[in-house]
């Protein structure tokens, strides 16, 4: 365990956190389950109290410049407190993942082998600007046994503040130990901070831009689940029905452009006949085109397009356009810029939807369907964390049983080896 003499912003947090989660991990359903609408009840009580915090961020947000399109997503209403509390509630809903049997047998020897799913403990988050993310982070982590540091953006502290002074106190009253849900200081060396608590902090998630994915993924010591960048690509098939292939890339790319599953490069055989089509329904949907030549030639207003647009996750109404020979040269183009979040294939030869899944590596991979489905709640798992772009532990949306590990219970009658 660190020293926490080393961890002045932070050590008496995740010490904190440290003894609570040693007692949420044997907690039991009912009793979480409870504080978690306990939780919801008073977020709408105090509703007052947060949008006068929420009215100061956002004051203060606008006085330093910061783009309308933020300052939506940081700015919070009364429906939209009415919201996050509805997600707590919606938690209550969730099955418990704390206690399932993965798989379990009697060995040959008459033991009897359970692997069993545990709390990971202490959760680090680190996240920007949305302020629900605080409270769907802190009730995603208690409903799975978890501890909850979290670490929200600067802009949003004054927020997030008393979002998590309602939440700690009203879980306390529930009966969770205090120290459940912690709040860490907004500023840069916290975040350096809470990298470096390997021993008391069991794992971190960073939910936000590639900058701060990126530092977090390169400076930690504690283990990371990283959510990635969505570098999203649809193929649509030479096969491709152009009435479906037009609903799904339009979808994909234009149904909310600030979000990691939203589409960003459109690839299309070169045999598919309905391209000019297609990106006039893109143009005359607001979308401005980045192209290579085919794409250029199909429709006038496709601006050139080169590795710098394949390498860019837009997240704007923008969309690189590339013609590619077949299927393999598709694949290839996925495999060199992909972030591994969502690939779609539009297409209607069985054939080449077996190869485009069998081909690419993703996180999530969609079929005739926009990538706007990449989501734990379009998925059915209710609230997610994120969507993890990793191989190892958990991929693609982190809801509950992501944020468990496993323990193996071994049981015998006296066995000896």
């Amino acid at each position: 365990m660190p020293d926490v003499s080393s961890l002045p912003l932070i050590g008496a947090a995740a010490l904190r956190a440290r003894a609570a989660a040693r007692v949420l991990r044997t907690l039991p359903t009912d009793v979480k389950d409870s504080a978690l609408a306990a939780m919801a009840d008073a977020l709408v009580e105090r509703t007052d109290e947060i949008l006068a915090a929420n009215a100061a961020d956002v004051e203060a947000a606008a006085a330093d410049g910061t783009p309308e399109s933020v300052l939506d997503r940081l700015r919070l209403d009364a429906g939209r407190v009415a919201g996050v509390a509805a997600a707590l509630r919606d938690l209550v809903a969730l099955p418990d993942p704390v206690g399932d049997v993965v798989r379990g047998s009697r060995l040959p020897n008459g033991l009897q082998l359970r692997q069993v799913r545990v709390p990971l403990g202490v959760v680090g988050i680190v996240y920007e600007a949305r302020p629900n993310v605080t409270v769907d982070a802190a009730g995603l982590c208690l409903k799975s046994g978890n501890a909850a540091l979290l670490r929200g953006s600067a802009s949003a502290f004054g927020t997030n503040t008393a979002l998590v002074a309602i939440l700690a106190e009203t879980a306390e009253k529930a009966g969770l130990p205090a120290g459940s849900v912690e709040l860490l200081p907004a500023d840069r060396a916290s975040v350096g901070e809470l990298l470096s608590a390997r021993g008391l902090v069991d794992v971190v998630i960073p939910r936000g831009g590639a900058s701060l994915i990126q530092r977090v993924v390169r400076e930690s010591r504690v283990p990371v689940i990283e959510t990635g960048e969505g570098n999203v690509h649809v193929y649509v098939d030479a096969s491709a029905d152009p009435v479906i292939a037009e609903a799904v890339v339009l979808n994909s790319k234009t149904h909310r452009v600030s979000v990691c599953n939203s589409a960003e490069t459109l690839l299309v055989h070169r045999g598919y006949p309905h391209l000019a089509r297609l990106l006039a329904a893109l143009a005359g949907s607001g979308v401005a085109l980045h192209g290579d030549d085919a794409a250029r030639a199909a429709h006038d207003g496709v601006v050139p397009a080169g590795d710098e647009d394949w390498a860019t996750e837009y997240l704007s109404m923008d969309m690189a356009v590339r013609v590619v020979d077949d299927l393999q040269e598709a694949l290839d183009h996925i495999e060199r810029w992909s972030t591994g979040h969502t690939e779609a294939i539009v297409a209607d030869s069985a054939a080449a939807i077996a190869a485009f899944t069998a081909g690419v590596d993703a996180a999530a991979v969609m079929v005739n369907a926009s990538t706007r489905f990449t989501d734990g709640g379009e998925f059915g798992f209710g609230a997610e964390i994120g969507i993890s772009t990793q191989k190892l532990h958990a991929r693609g949306p982190l809801g509950l049983p992501e944020l468990t590990s496993t323990t193996y219970v071994v049981t015998g009658t006296g066995h000896t080896r």
